[in-house]
């Protein structure tokens, strides 16, 4: 697996010396010899001729060479990423090699990683990945998706494809993962945090991507399979810097930028992309898209073979790497300089036509002419050499070719594509032996090798080529060889180089089931018989591939539309009109004259007497404005809504990704912990208002949802002040275990009621099985160290010696626990939870604090379980409070509003109600709050517990009330001693009315 990196431009420059720069050097060590042995001359006329024949030629050689669009690799990579438009003639874009060469990849794979950690708790789901395909058609791209699905599904992950239409590959692809079609606009509905992973392989993936920029997906590891050049295309065709829409390369980038790896099939896409790089471009080698291509190729060699090449010749397709997209082919000249004559000779004894055809480089003015200027000393007759620039459709060339040579001499990282093209078309190649090509093609049977140290042994390929008046019958076989291997020749390299990346990229979370390792890939081929079985029934592919394009157009169109709308006005010509300096010097001429205008309004209003008021239109006027503020006087329409409501549910969410997922009505209000992320036009909570420890991102990674019940827990009175109070988390509708509308209608009629019970309602259930210990399921949770770590914190909290036990023991009867912190329970109750969870949660913190490494959570096997380090523990705190507080759990069925009691009271055998008393925890947080007060702690900024609520205990109140009386003494005091300095002076006051 290589990746695009900053490989030295020695490897990827321009050679020092040419073809021509070679003859003049050995002309002038020709010349030198004669001048030893005819001292008395300095040269003869004619040395004299040959030498200024050389250095002309030699000039105008280099003189071609500086008209070309070559870029100069250090200087490209200084100036940054090519622009579009910077093109020659025909408006073919400008590469640099350097600035877009491959990089290597080197991630480690996270997948051993997890196995070197020993989980010895099973897992409870396994790692689940979302494919998302624009259609799902017989295309290569389809059948690539096929193959990887099945080996992913075999490796023991759980693959989902997305698609926005549906296709006749969807019973093959539903015969090997789940399959579902959906539509652009239900994206948003979608809960992107229940997959580990996203995999994109479609344009239309961009509308993805724009959900997944948003909080809280913006971590989700995303890998987008870049298989088309329509985009590169769209980019390239902006000729000139004005006709690009502003921001619209930029929008591009972003969405490039919010993925985790780029992956292009080839080293021309790459190339091709460049304008959007931002160093996350992969390439992989192996997809089937070329060979789909060959085989799918309609037209015939004879049509071809009228495009200029006789039928009785044979015709020499030259190619070489994409990596030199702009360059002159010195390569080829090397090649073809050692090896023409020696060619053209040979099928002349065979009585052979060969024709040359080049594909390289472009196809401006300035490259054809020195191409040709190249060809002429390359040895070949006049006539024989075509040349096609590589924007060409390389099909016609390869219809039409009966050899290919591949002329590029340099180490490439990936197979050529142009080679596994030619090898399926079923044409014998000539090939040098580097190492990538080696490790495929043996000599003779699959190929024809030649040495790259020395160019001339082409010939003896060309010899057991070469046939009496046609190719040999070495050739045909060799041909023959190559394509059955080309068919599946780099599947299984391609198939393991994306497992490779997926475990390098995933995160394992504890309640994963590990996947086999990448050694355990079965799959050696693609999935060719059912997609070719599939194929052979279709007349024709053409209304398929018109209607895969014109949802590409679509893509592009909506994306350009979008920036358009956003950036400028439609006009005629739909160009952007950028404002000229003149217009620039007309809006600040305008901003002067406004400037002036005001301040002589303000001088006027100034001078202007006006009467003074009296005291009571200055207060009426004061009252007027007070009742005009809508703040203190008016409530929003929410808290009229909720006005009578017994209960009001705060569902808890983090960004503008899970506001689909969000409830209207007067029965809920959001909390955000996301500072000024805040829906418009609605009146929930901002959570970072209430609690400035949640402005720390520290805390609050580490806090999660429970961050926001400490906000609303922070005086209460001022947010929340009905009888229930409950909570849900935005990804309750996500995975549909949200309320329904009659169980909303059940809960509401039950806490209207006259039953005043203390009980909790919860709707979201742990395991729905009902199959697992609740100590067991927490362990699953929180990377095996639950029991741990709760035993530690519970100790710790109540001082417990080490004898004692310290892990409340949860039953399990078969009856459900919550989860999702989705629940209602009455608002004292809450209140009680809160004081018990604070404590709890200070204690836990603690004890992370003072183990060997506190800067890693023992309660996370994966990154983002470890930033999140208390979520998954507390999430589940509310079942140990409400069993061992001796409160009725009853159990809402989400659909039906069925209430069913679980876990009743009559039956607990073992709760440690001395422990979860009120009076008992009101005493210890009264405690706490001393400490805090008196600062007990100085110093100590890791003490969580102060930061998480109101901190208050008696002795504040009396201080208060003392402070209060001692001012009020004191003003007392001032007063009089006022009054005695007034009468001192003989000041006396006239009484107010006279």
């Amino acid at each position: 697996m290589w990746r695009r990196g900053a490989h030295s431009d020695a490897a990827h420059g321009l050679p020092t010396a040419g073809a021509g720069a070679s003859f003049a050097s050995s002309a002038a060590a020709a010349g030198a010899v004669r001048r030893r042995r005819r001292p008395g001359l300095s040269c003869r006329p004619s040395h004299l001729f040959f030498a200024l024949l050389v250095t002309l030629f030699t000039a105008s050689l280099l003189a071609v060479w500086q008209l070309l669009p070559i870029g100069d690799g250090d200087k490209a990579e200084a100036e940054g990423p090519p622009r579009p438009g910077d093109a020659g003639g025909g408006g073919v874009m400008r590469f640099s090699a350097s600035s877009v060469a491959l990089r290597e990849f080197h991630g480690e794979s996270r997948l051993e990683a997890a196995r070197s950690e020993r989980r010895w708790w099973p897992g409870l789901a396994p790692v689940r990945l979302a494919l998302f395909v624009g259609t799902m058609n017989i295309d290569a791209q389809s059948l690539m998706i096929a193959t990887l699905a099945k080996s992913l599904t075999g490796l023991g992950y759980e693959v989902e494809v997305l698609a926005f239409a549906d296709g006749k590959a969807h019973d093959i692809l539903g015969n090997i993962c789940l399959v579902n079609v959906v539509s652009p606009q239900s994206l948003k509905s979608i809960d992107w945090s229940k997959y580990n992973a996203v995999l994109l392989s479609s344009l239309e993936g961009k509308r993805v991507i724009s959900i997944l920029m948003q909080e809280p997906f913006q971590f989700l590891p995303v890998i987008w399979l870049m298989h088309e050049d329509a985009l590169g295309k769209f980019i390239r065709s902006y000729t000139e810097p004005h006709q690009s829409i502003p921001n619209q390369i930029e929008d591009w980038r972003t969405h490039f930028n919010a993925c985790t790896f780029v992956v292009f099939p080839d080293s021309y896409l790459p190339l091709l992309h460049s304008a959007l790089d931002t160093g996350n471009f992969l390439v992989i080698s192996g997809s089937p898209v070329d060979i789909w291509a060959t085989k799918r190729y309609a037209h015939t060699q004879e049509s071809l073979r009228q495009n200029g090449s006789k039928e009785d010749d044979v015709v020499v397709l030259v190619v070489g790497s994409y990596f030199f997209f702009d360059e002159l082919p010195w390569d080829f000249a090397t090649v073809m300089r050692a090896s023409a004559p020696h060619i053209m000779d040979l099928a002349k004894t065979k009585n052979l036509g060969v024709q040359f055809i080049f594909f390289c480089g472009n196809d401006t003015d300035a490259y054809n002419s020195a191409f040709q200027e190249l060809a002429s000393h390359m040895g070949f007759p006049v006539g024989s050499v075509k040349h096609f620039s590589m924007i060409h459709d390389i099909r016609n060339l390869l219809m039409s070719a009966d050899i290919v040579l591949y002329g590029s001499l340099r180490h490439e990282p990936v197979f050529p594509p142009l080679l596994l093209r030619s090898m399926a078309s079923e044409i014998p190649i000539i090939v040098p032996n580097l190492t990538v090509i080696t490790k495929y093609v043996t000599d003779g049977i699959h190929g024809f090798l030649f040495n790259f140290a020395d160019p001339s042994t082409v010939v003896s390929a060309f010899t057991q080529i070469l046939g009496e008046k046609r190719l040999s019958e070495t050739a045909y076989s060799v041909a023959l060889k190559g394509k059955l291997l080309s068919k599946n020749m780099l599947a299984y390299d391609c198939i393991t180089a994306h497992v490779r990346l997926l475990e390098s990229v995933l995160d394992y979370p504890s309640y994963v089931k590990l996947p086999s390792p990448v050694s355990k890939v079965q799959e050696r081929t693609w999935l060719w018989d059912p997609f070719e079985t599939k194929a052979a029934l279709e007349n024709s592919s053409s209304e398929v591939d018109s209607h895969h394009h014109a949802r590409i157009v679509d893509t592009l169109g909506e994306s350009h539309e979008s920036n358009q709308t956003i950036y400028s006005d439609w006009n005629d010509t739909s160009l952007y009109n950028y404002p000229s300096l003149s217009d620039w010097n007309d809006l600040s001429e305008v901003e002067i004259f406004e400037d002036i205008e005001r301040r002589e309004i303000e001088e006027i209003d100034e001078r202007m007497e006006r009467p003074l008021l009296s005291w009571d239109e200055v207060y009426r006027n004061a009252r007027k404005s007070e009742r005009l503020k809508p703040e203190g006087n008016e409530r929003d329409e929410g808290e009229l809504e909720r006005t009578g409501q017994p209960v009001c549910i705060y569902e808890i969410y983090s960004g503008e990704g899970a506001w689909p997922f969000l409830h209207h009505g007067s029965l809920y209000r959001g909390i955000t912990l996301s500072k000024g992320g805040r829906r418009p036009r609605s009146d929930d909570v901002d959570a970072v208002t209430r609690l400035s420890v949640l402005d720390n991102p520290y805390y609050r990674d580490l806090l999660c949802e429970f961050g926001a019940m400490f906000a609303i827990a922070n005086r209460i009175d001022t947010v929340h002040k009905l009888p229930w109070i409950g909570f849900q988390s935005w990804q309750a509708a996500g995975r549909k275990v949200s309320l329904s509308g009659s169980a909303e209608e059940t809960l509401e009629q039950t806490m209207a009621g006259e039953n005043h019970e203390d009980v909790i309602y919860y709707w979201a259930p742990m395991d729905m099985d009902q199959t697992s210990n609740f100590w067991s399921m927490c362990d699953f949770l929180n990377a095996g160290r639950c029991r741990t770590l709760f035993e530690g914190a519970f100790r710790a909290m109540y001082g417990l010696p080490e004898g004692v036990a310290a892990l409340p023991p949860m039953p399990n009867d078969g009856d459900y626990w919550s989860t999702l912190h989705s629940w209602v329970m009455p608002t004292p109750s809450f209140l009680k939870f809160i004081m018990f969870s604070r404590m709890f949660a200070d204690s836990l913190h603690s004890l992370t604090m003072n183990s060997t490494d506190p800067a890693s959570c023992l309660l996370g096997a994966s990154q983002p379980e470890k930033q999140h380090c208390y979520c998954r523990i507390l999430e589940v705190l509310v079942n140990v409070w409400a069993y061992h507080s001796g409160r009725k759990m009853a159990y809402l069925n989400p659909v039906t509003g069925e209430i069913r009691e679980q876990h009743p009271l009559d039956e607990r055998n073992e709760m440690w109600v001395k422990f979860f008393n009120f009076t008992l925890l009101k005493s210890m947080d009264e405690d706490l709050a001393e400490e805090a007060d008196d600062d007990m702690h100085p110093g100590d900024d890791q003490w969580l517990w102060p930061l998480t609520g109101q901190v208050f205990w008696p002795g504040i109140a009396d201080r208060e009330r003392e402070d209060k009386y001692m001012k009020k003494l004191d003003k007392k005091l001032k007063n009089k001693v006022k009054l005695l300095e007034r009468q001192k002076s003989g000041y006396k006051q006239k009484p107010l009315g006279q």
